[in-house]
């Protein structure tokens, strides 16, 4: 795909504003500050498409961005304990209502720290997207802080966390050194071939 041809769409703060999907859709999901905006920018080879902040809980909409006929959803952080109630539910609401709306979504990239084990909600997400037989990767953010013995260490210490010691697909991602950026690319590329097959028979 040529990530120059990449454009933000548009960004909706209410379940009720989303608009009906018009081609095949790619979900980012993670904890609050843990990377989704700069992983965004870092595989599009953009600078400030989405928009980056120290602060956690800055992204409390659903962003759309559209390369060709796909779309990638950038959802709402998760778990910022600072977050009021009211905005929590709101978020809540928008995370649990983008899956629940029938998207045609062909794969849910779930971003997690490497240098920690998986929190209370990232447990949450991934058991809901299991439950609901969601396709999904695990991208295990700020690999650049660890050594390459650390990284494959931890790969194993959150896959037995999650209890996805078999079948889980990790990847280890640095926004930093670009590590990771083709490992997920292929995967799409992958799934965006594997559609055009189908419709094609």
């Amino acid at each position: 795909m040529n990530t120059n041809l990449v454009k933000f769409e548009a960004s909706y703060g209410l379940m009720s504003q989303l608009p009906q999907p018009v081609g095949d859709e790619i979900a980012f999901v993670g904890r609050s500050n843990v990377g989704k905006s700069s992983l965004i920018n870092k595989i599009m080879c953009r600078k400030a498409l989405a928009r980056v902040s120290g602060v956690p809980g800055k992204t409390a909409t659903i962003n759309f961005y559209r390369l060709e006929d796909l779309r990638f959803v950038d959802l709402p952080g998760y778990g910022y304990a600072k977050v009021g109630k009211e905005e929590k539910r709101r978020f809540s609401s928008l995370i649990n209502g983008y899956f629940a709306c029938d998207r045609p979504l062909l794969l849910t990239f779930v971003l997690m720290d490497i240098r920690h084990e998986p929190s209370k909600d990232d447990h949450q997400m991934v058991d809901f997207l299991i439950e609901n037989e969601i396709p999904f990767v695990v991208v295990l953010t700020k690999a650049d802080k660890l050594t390459p013995n650390k990284v494959k260490e931890m790969q194993k210490v959150i896959a037995r966390s999650l209890d996805c010691d078999e079948g889980l697909t990790t990847i280890p991602f640095s926004s930093v050194t670009g590590q990771g950026v083709q490992d997920i690319w292929d995967i799409v590329d992958d799934l965006v071939s594997d559609e055009q097959d189908e419709s094609e028979q």
